[in-house]
């Protein structure tokens, strides 16, 4: 009975003591291994799943003044494709099946086609003009489609590549406005939508847009779609001096690729940068919606911030 209840030699006890402590350093280490490697991991995930994992994300307005004509029109939009990014066609063409399974009204484009060059879209016409709603697919600029982060040879190479781009528009059958509106009829209803090249409240970027240009013979009292790529315009100049406008689409943050959006939190670090940065914001009856972007830029992936396609459906608000 003593051999149960004998104590360990102090030469055992030191043994098992050091053995304890060395499993424990050796946890310790690779927790803070593990813990290191998660960030590391999440953008590995973001290369390899993040930027191909499509998101159709779903959204309704109601409009008092909507004519019953255009109850429930379906609007699709996309943006900032940047195709000099891509390596294959493969997201282009799961994107342009899962828009086109949508049976769309309207489709809209929102800026920023190329990283900086219009030969970056070429071999992805054939793809991009299949894209098809009930009333075509309109379009605009973004700043990464004027060529100004490239070192031209001179000011006629750079407007020779401009002319390219909007080309390249016309080859993929889409209506490219450029400070311009169309009007959309239906049953002797409209709906007009205006397009403005890029305007950012932010003077690293160009105000190329004009939109009282844009605006001109406009119906102020029928209901006004605006494309435009930045969504600091909204603030900058829209809510103030055009009233018309009642649902501006933009683009352009791409809700910095990176970020968290799960019930009750929405965080990227864009958000320092933009007040509105990705969805949907409403101030006094006008709407912006900001979209997270398709495509990707300088990063290869995305992580929590997933390429972007939205569907936008037009309701007439009770009264």
């Amino acid at each position: 009975s003593q051999t149960y209840f004998s104590k360990p030699s102090p030469d055992a006890a030191e043994t098992a003591k050091e053995t304890v402590s060395i499993s424990r350093s050796e946890f310790l280490i690779k927790i803070g291994l593990l813990i290191a490697s998660i960030p590391f991991l999440s953008l590995i995930y973001g290369m390899v799943h993040g930027a191909s994992n499509l998101s159709l994300k779903r959204k309704k307005v109601h409009l008092s003044h909507l004519p019953d004509v255009f109850e429930g029109l379906k609007i699709v939009q996309i943006s900032d494709l940047h195709t000099g990014s891509f390596v294959n066609d493969k997201i282009l063409r799961n994107a342009v099946e899962l828009i086109n399974e949508q049976k769309a009204d309207l489709i809209l484009f929102t800026g920023d086609l190329v990283n900086s060059k219009a030969d970056e879209v070429e071999p992805y016409i054939p793809i991009l003009k299949q894209l098809s709603s009930t009333h075509g697919v309109f379009s605009i600029t973004g700043n990464h489609d004027y060529g100004d982060y490239v070192r031209w040879p001179s000011k006629q190479h750079k407007q020779d590549n401009f002319d390219r781009l909007v080309n390249a528009h016309k080859l993929m059958g889409w209506d490219l406005l450029l400070d311009e509106h169309r009007n959309i009829e239906k049953d002797g209803e409209r709906i007009t939508v205006i397009g403005v090249q890029n305007w950012s409240a932010n003077l690293r970027f160009p105000k190329y847009g004009n939109l009282t240009r844009a605006s001109e013979n406009v119906d102020q009292s029928a209901v006004n779609i605006l494309l435009s790529h930045d969504p600091s315009h909204w603030r900058g100049e829209i809510l103030e001096r055009f009233k018309h406008i009642d649902i501006t689409f933009s683009g352009h943050t791409h809700g910095a690729q990176f970020g968290v959006e799960i019930p009750g939190i929405k965080w990227s670090p864009v958000k320092y940068f933009y007040k509105e940065w990705a969805g949907l914001y409403e101030h006094a009856e006008q709407y912006l919606y900001v979209n997270r972007g398709l495509g990707f830029l300088g990063y290869p992936g995305r992580v929590g911030m997933l390429p972007e396609i939205t569907l936008l459906e037009l309701h007439k608000k009770q009264a």
